[in-house]
């Protein structure tokens, strides 16, 4: 079951998770990839409600939006396995299948084909309305130095040294999981 939100009734609980980590999930032919996100924003744009997600060039995150610009955000609430967010934002879906590696649940979507995940229930239904590539010489010298150091091993799929692309998700629909326990109760409320 999924409970239909207004996208900022949870703003406040979306931002202060995002601080420790959601998922951003995409889907290129029947491939679904979750990475984690601690950066992004939540706003309006051309009047419409956005998310906007940064995603570095060489992952695998970014050709994934490239073949199918769209994604869901997927917020823990409660109590979750943290080791989802560790796997997530250290494996790259370019050498395994984290889906299936942590038994995740996807969970049928409203509007766009990215499915959300059951076990981060608050999910946001994202299309990609613009993207931009960040522009390595507006970025002030110090978050170039401390966030794009260039002097790195570059072993895990270009390292750290390349820029982040914007992607601008008009959120298209906003809801939280709701799951039935076998006593009738409900989960995600």
């Amino acid at each position: 079951m999924k409970k239909e939100n207004g996208v900022f009734e949870y703003a406040n609980e979306i931002m202060a998770a995002l601080k420790s980590g959601v998922l951003l999930t995409t889907k290129a032919g029947e491939f679904v990839n979750s990475m984690t996100i601690a950066w992004g924003m939540l706003g309006i744009e051309w009047a419409k409600p956005v998310f906007i997600v940064f995603v570095r060039e060489n992952r695998f995150t970014r050709e994934q939006l490239e073949k199918n610009p769209e994604f869901t955000i997927n917020v823990p609430c409660g109590a979750f396995d943290k080791k989802i967010l560790g796997v997530c934002g250290t494996k790259s879906g370019r050498d395994m299948d984290k889906i299936r590696e942590l038994g995740l649940t996807l969970e049928a979507p409203r509007v766009i084909s990215v499915p959300g995940i059951r076990e981060l229930p608050l999910t946001l239904e994202c299309r990609v309305v613009y993207r931009q590539k960040q522009d390595r010489n507006a970025i002030a010298e110090e978050y170039r130095r401390m966030f794009y150091p260039q002097d790195i091993d570059g072993s895990f799929h270009g390292a750290n040294r390349d820029f982040h692309i914007a992607y601008y998700g008009e959120i298209v629909s906003a809801y939280k999981i709701i799951q039935e326990c076998r006593c009738g109760r409900l989960y995600g409320e």
